[in-house]
């Protein structure tokens, strides 16, 4: 099974908010998922509280194989410093 670590639309019409997620890769942006790792929420008033990462377990992920997808994989690099879980 390959997995991929990336985004889940979350929230209401021209409203989003997205949970990163270690998913199947062969199935669908919304369907189950294996591990939630965190959350963004690009219209957050604070910089600060608009993306939460569980670093530990993300790296985990990478570690044994899972691949981020390209937006998760900026979102790692942007907020890897000021991400906590």
């Amino acid at each position: 099974m390959a997995v991929r670590l990336r985004l889940k639309r979350f929230g209401r019409k021209h409203r989003p908010f997205y949970r990163v997620t270690a998913v199947d890769q062969r199935r669908a942006r919304d369907s189950k998922v294996i591990e939630e790792l965190g959350f963004y929420d690009p219209l957050h008033k604070d910089p600060a509280q608009q993306i939460q990462l569980k670093r530990d377990r993300i790296d985990y992920w990478i570690g044994v194989g899972a691949q981020p997808s390209d937006t998760v994989r900026g979102l790692i690099k942007r907020h890897g410093d000021s991400a906590s879980g």
